[in-house]
């Protein structure tokens, strides 16, 4: 991150402060000439006006950047929603990228947003993303940030997410009450806690109940595109089944991933749940007419999406940023349907 002032620009072009600040909000009062000159030095030195450097009065842009994997998940749409009913509410307007799970087009759209001069940004960092040096510095220079869904301890800030360890343990504890004791886990490879939360909530679900881990049954999937992710998603519960004990049911961990599912059983001729019993964690609205319809594990994305725009417009506004950042974990529900029933039922 460069630590360029408004200062240093106006004394490298012979301009006045107030010049380069004028500038940089786009005021009319600046000459076209001068006024791109000043923003393209801004742009090649990495200047990103300091939020504490400016008043509401004259530098506010009154918008938010928002990062996030694809609008096109469901519950990355309701997370939206509720960010754009609080920023509605509030007199925000959030300017929403997508990174599409790659760390390099994460970077872009942060570039991008730096050139839209926000008040602050609120991102759901891609998977790819192993790497969150440039989110530190922007934290460190006192640029309101917020992380939402996908959180990661290394950086100190406003946390907002569901209770995924507690979505996991449900899941698990289902299928184990229905009488499923070989249980796969599916979830796509991301270093967040997204991931490793969901996991744990799996791994002690099994404790609890005496049933041993077998790391045979854990499966990642990785991929570049939509399409890839259907072929990956196959061959992965393909090679579950042939394993020398294969699972009798799969919790899937990922809203990607969950919706998949069916079609992959489809191809490899398999049913649910006769065959293999399934619950999901998504909040896909197709859910309910699946055949069967798909037990899910339910996160409150509306609700995610409003309080992570919430913490950053409080970030935004407040003189001081407080000494312990506020981390939020909303409840997670389990809505129980046809695809994880217990196949002893029907004997």
């Amino acid at each position: 991150m460069s630590n360029i002032t408004m200062r240093d620009i106006a004394k490298a072009l012979g301009v006045s402060i107030s010049t380069v600040s004028k500038a940089m909000s786009d005021s009319h009062e600046i000459g076209e000439e001068t006024k791109q000159k000043i923003k393209n030095y801004a742009a090649q030195h990495q200047y990103f006006p300091n939020h504490f450097a400016r008043t509401l009065k004259s530098g506010s842009s009154k918008s938010i950047g928002v990062i996030v994997s694809s609008i096109g998940i469901a519950v990355v749409a309701e997370m939206l929603e509720g960010i754009g009913s609080r920023c509605r509410e509030l007199g925000y307007h959030p300017i929403v990228m997508q990174s599409k799970e790659s760390h390099q087009q994460e970077l872009e759209c942060f570039e991008l947003l730096k050139r839209y001069a926000v008040d602050g940004i609120l991102i759901a960092p891609a998977s790819e993303s192993s790497s969150l040096k440039y989110l530190k510095e922007l934290s460190s220079s006192g640029f309101p940030l917020v992380l939402f869904d996908r959180l990661s301890t290394e950086i100190n800030v406003d946390k907002v997410s569901a209770d995924n360890y507690k979505g996991g343990y449900l899941a698990t504890e289902e299928l184990i009450n229905q009488g499923y004791d070989k249980i796969a886990y599916i979830s796509i490879q991301s270093p967040f806690s997204i991931t490793t939360e969901r996991l744990n909530g799996y791994k002690q679900a099994l404790t609890d109940n005496g049933i041993a881990f077998n790391s045979n049954y854990i499966r990642f999937c990785k991929y570049e595109s939509v399409a890839e992710l259907d072929e990956v998603l196959e061959g992965t519960i393909s090679s579950l089944m042939q394993e020398s004990d294969p699972p009798t049911a799969i919790f899937t961990a990922s809203d990607q991933i969950s919706k998949r599912c069916f079609s992959a059983f489809r191809k490899l001729n398999l049913k649910v749940p006769n065959d293999i019993a399934l619950i999901g964690f998504t909040n896909t609205d197709m859910a309910e007419f699946t055949d069967p319809p798909m037990s899910v594990v339910y996160q409150p994305s509306f609700e995610i999406g409003k309080q992570a725009a919430d913490l950053l417009i409080k970030q935004i506004t407040s003189a001081e940023r407080p000494a312990t950042p506020t981390i939020l974990k909303l409840p997670t529900e389990l809505h129980v349907r046809e695809s994880s029933v217990s196949r002893l039922n029907d004997k």
